[in-house]
């Protein structure tokens, strides 16, 4: 089995960059032969904006820039992507919705007929979504906002390309007061990953 975990976050001691190594560490610690790569969006510099030769590489003009067919490549190694960062306006910060937008391409992640039938294109991989937010629950459930996430981020992109979507793990300060206690919640959800438990 191979997981890719993919993080975006500026700073190198951040909160969300230790949540995703204790997520590896705990994957390797349930199974040994696990291999898990880390893909540091902001550190590997990942260009985020979709360009010209993007939309050519949608509308079959051209093939996907080479950035991106590294990206595909990776994932196309993985059993299972994780996606760990901070909520930011009630989403994924905008450098990993670029990763998004610029990987999961047409021909690749899913494709439209000509006759306007979808096919989904990664029913093998499983997909986590790890976000960290710093207002309550109860401010999410009030405004609704885990439902909205669920809209956009599970149905909305995943679910369009047919990935399996196995749980949005929303960690938050009403539930997790310290920073270890981020730490270790996501070292258990490693575990479970790694157990192939769901």
């Amino acid at each position: 089995m191979q997981t890719l975990i993919v993080t975006s976050h500026p700073s190198l001691t951040s909160l969300t960059r230790s949540v995703a190594n204790h997520i590896a560490d705990g994957i390797t610690s349930a199974d040994s032969a696990h291999r898990v790569e880390i893909a540091d969006l902001h550190q590997e510099n990942f260009a985020p904006a979709y360009q010209e030769v993007d939309y050519q590489a949608f509308s079959s003009q051209r093939t996907v820039p080479d950035d991106v067919r590294r990206e595909q490549q990776r994932i196309d190694a993985a059993n299972n992507l994780v996606l760990v960062f901070p909520i930011y306006w009630w989403s994924m910060p905008g450098m990993m919705k670029g990763w998004i937008d610029r990987v999961f391409t047409n021909g690749w992640a899913y494709e439209e007929s000509p006759d306007g039938k979808l096919l989904k294109k990664l029913g093998r991989l499983n997909v986590w979504l790890v976000g960290l937010g710093a207002a309550t629950e109860d401010v999410y459930q009030r405004h609704n906002y885990f439902e909205a996430m669920k809209t956009q981020l599970e149905h909305g992109i995943f679910g369009y390309c047919g990935a399996q979507f196995r749980a949005a793990e929303w960690m938050l300060p009403s539930q997790l007061p310290r920073p270890e206690d981020y730490l270790t919640a996501a070292r258990e959800l490693g575990q479970r990953i790694g157990s192939g438990a769901r």
